[in-house]
């Protein structure tokens, strides 16, 4: 293993766990996660209302005082102040390019010509009020839980006996990425489901990212924030309920899993915990270990291994290790925000909005990084790796899956970097419900396919009912 790899396994909290596999092993950290995102202090709260408290963002992050022992639920709506935007355009005017690249692909990150014209439809033709008024259509919340300020989503359906639902983002995602899946979820029979299928949907922001309060002390991992979600869910009144999660909400609600809430019926993940001391002994290129999989397992492996040999997760390894670090420059410049998260494996088939049938758009995109910018969280939200380093997000034995009794449902996308196989799954999850393979989508399958999503939460619940 040399220098990077050793770094990235320490500091990355998706690498395949040293610990488990060292004795196996002389390699490989396995990773996917999320790229960085920042800006100058814009958003956030003032008071006003009634036994649902109301607050809005329009000051400069003024948010209301906070006591670990309130409970309120007050209601929320975004309205960034045009002196905040003015600033990001002309932060992405006076934006100073560096040379072009030397590779005649995104090799080297993202493609100058491509960023360029990204950045001037950002500049000029991007229009925030949009988003914004996209978020403000949405039943809005803020409450403090353990003394953190957390914004969320939450939509209930008219159909009666709905499923609840909690579904926690990753990084580089957000709220926005969730957002085309609430109609689907809350009103199937308009998207060809059942009414039986309905869920009552919450989509909380992560600490330190969107909306949700900035954390001012360490400490804030994926235990702390999965015990943070049952209070919240049972703050909002619910006795019963499933979660969902992708990238740290994969984390997140593994973390659930394992505590295990009397309300928590079951969990769903896409980037579940799959890597076993067997596979990770496999992709470090134990021959033995190799030879005891299938083909089709085989290939999972070796794409994963080419992944990181071609320095999938190089970009990360700063973010666990010194995530302050990295947010002084995105917090400072808008178009270097985009070209580091576009660096992110979720974008490889992005065609930075020139396909106009694809998912996200560009203004989907724009909306993403321009919440990140907007509310300061480049650092916050970096400081997420940091807070789990060491707890490697895809290995079984870092995620003490074999902790976790509640059941467990897996969907599988044929783009994501780590293609989970059903063999290791089940070694992995004692109480697996449901594993299915889709035919297409990726690390951002919700927001690329969100019918689909909503089709595969349908399926993968439906037992629990």
């Amino acid at each position: 293993m040399n220098a990077v790899e050793k770094i990235a396994a320490m500091t990355h909290p998706l690498v395949v766990a040293i610990r488990m596999i060292k004795s196996a092993m002389s390699a490989a950290a396995c990773a996917i996660g999320g790229a960085l995102i920042a800006a100058p202090c814009y958003a956030v709260l003032a008071p006003a209302g009634d036994a649902n408290t109301s607050t809005s963002a329009t000051s400069a992050r003024a948010k209301q005082p906070a006591a670990s022992e309130d409970a309120a639920i007050r209601s929320f709506r975004v309205n960034i102040p045009q002196a905040a935007l003015d600033d990001l355009r002309k932060r992405l005017l006076a934006t100073r390019w560096p040379d072009q690249e030397t590779a005649a692909d995104r090799s080297q990150g993202a493609q100058l010509a491509e960023l360029q014209e990204l950045v001037r439809y950002w500049g000029s033709g991007y229009d925030w009020r949009k988003a914004e008024a996209q978020l403000n259509a949405l039943p809005q919340f803020m409450t403090n839980i353990d003394d953190v300020d957390i914004h969320l989503i939450h939509v209930r359906s008219r159909h009666p006996n709905a499923l609840p639902l909690i579904i926690t983002h990753g990084w580089p995602g957000s709220i926005f990425e969730q957002i085309k899946l609430i109609g689907p979820l809350t009103d199937p029979t308009k998207y060809g489901g059942r009414a039986e299928d309905a869920f009552d949907v919450v989509i909380p922001s992560l600490p330190g990212f969107g909306f949700s309060e900035r954390p001012t002390e360490a400490g804030w991992n994926l235990d702390r924030i999965g015990r943070a979600w049952t209070v919240l869910m049972e703050r909002l009144g619910y006795t019963s309920y499933v979660a969902q999660g992708g990238d740290w909400g994969a984390g997140v609600v593994q973390a659930m899993g394992r505590q295990a809430p009397a309300g928590l019926l079951g969990i769903h993940s896409n980037l579940p915990a799959v890597i076993t001391p067997e596979v990770g002994a496999a992709l470090g290129g134990d021959a033995a270990a190799l030879a005891a999989l299938s083909e089709k397992e085989r290939s999972a492996v070796n794409d994963l291994g080419a992944y990181l040999q071609n320095g999938g997760l190089a970009y990360l390894v700063m973010m666990g290790a010194r995530p302050q670090a990295v947010g002084y420059g995105l917090t400072d410049s808008p178009a270097g925000l985009a070209g580091w998260m576009l660096v992110h494996s979720g974008f490889t088939n992005w065609a930075y909005g020139k396909d106009h049938k694809q998912s996200p758009t560009r203004d989907d995109v724009l909306d993403n990084f321009s919440l990140y910018w907007l509310t300061n969280t480049a650092a916050s939200s970096a400081r997420i790796y940091w807070e789990n380093r060491g707890r490697d997000l895809i290995s079984s034995a870092a995620q003490k899956t074999s902790e976790i009794s509640v059941p467990v449902a897996i969907t599988v996308f044929p783009d994501e970097v780590v293609r989970a196989q059903e063999a290791w799954a089940r070694r992995a999850f004692r109480n697996l419900i449901y594993f299915h393979e889709a035919d297409q989508g990726g690390h951002f399958a919700m927001w690329e396919y969100p019918e689909l999503f909503a089709a595969e939460l349908r399926a993968a619940f439906k037992s629990l009912r």
